[in-house]
């Protein structure tokens, strides 16, 4: 596919929109090569400025701190995954093949687009793999979710619940299978790599063992 989207992201999240000028729109698109080079934890307002000729302060003019980026990045990518999945499953009527299209696009990377303005969209699919559960995992939570800035993961949890449904309108935890997938699917693509005997994959360039694992689990929960 090759095409830009443009999303919404939730104003609580940024003290100024990134996407309202060309350094800001720099910005997350270099704070999301540089977490996927080094990972969140070294990942530094001071290194990203380096990375945009800017300095500092520029950055805290957009962003509180580092976990606001991130969570403004995940979001992003949550609002993209959404939009995947009612792109892919528009014309699709068999409900099965449904659900086996939704397992394809939480356990492979998206396509990238051609256009170089773009976020990379296998450094976002990494990141969400490796850092996501940083943005919710915190003594904060409560507070951060008053805002609603988990809409969008909530939004596409409750699009693959729908889906779920659709199949096995008896089943009765359709949320929670929908997020049991996508965390299952986070952490099995991590484990197969960085810790897999943690798994039960045969080698950790198999890409796509945990898509047949998610496969198999879905479908055995639901039948």
């Amino acid at each position: 596919m090759d095409f830009q989207v443009k999303f919404d992201i939730n104003n609580k999240i940024y003290l100024r929109n990134p996407e309202s000028s060309e350094v800001g729109k720099l910005m997350v698109k270099k704070a999301i090569d540089l977490i996927y080079e080094l990972g969140f934890e070294q990942f530094t307002f001071k290194k990203l400025a380096k990375e945009i000729n800017s300095t500092e302060a520029t950055i805290y003019r957009y962003f509180e701190n580092k976990h606001r980026l991130l969570l403004y990045i995940l979001n992003w990518y949550w609002c993209y995954m959404e939009f995947l999945v009612m792109f892919k499953l528009e014309n699709v009527s068999n409900k099965k093949e449904k659900l086996k299209i939704i397992v394809q696009l939480l356990t492979h990377e998206p396509a990238e687009s051609v256009n170089q303005f773009d976020y990379n969209k296998k450094f976002l699919n990494q990141i969400v793999i490796a850092e996501s559960s940083k943005v919710y995992l915190v003594k904060e939570v409560a507070e951060i979710n008053r805002n609603e800035v988990f809409k969008p993961y909530k939004d596409l949890c409750a699009q693959i619940a729908e889906v779920i449904s659709e199949y096995n309108s008896s089943y009765q935890y359709p949320r929670s299978l929908s997020t049991t997938l996508i965390e299952t699917s986070h952490h099995q693509q991590y484990f197969s790599v960085n810790l897999p005997k943690l798994t039960d994959v045969s080698s950790p360039a198999n890409p796509g063992f945990t898509s047949r694992f998610i496969e198999d689990l879905l479908f055995k929960v639901l039948d």
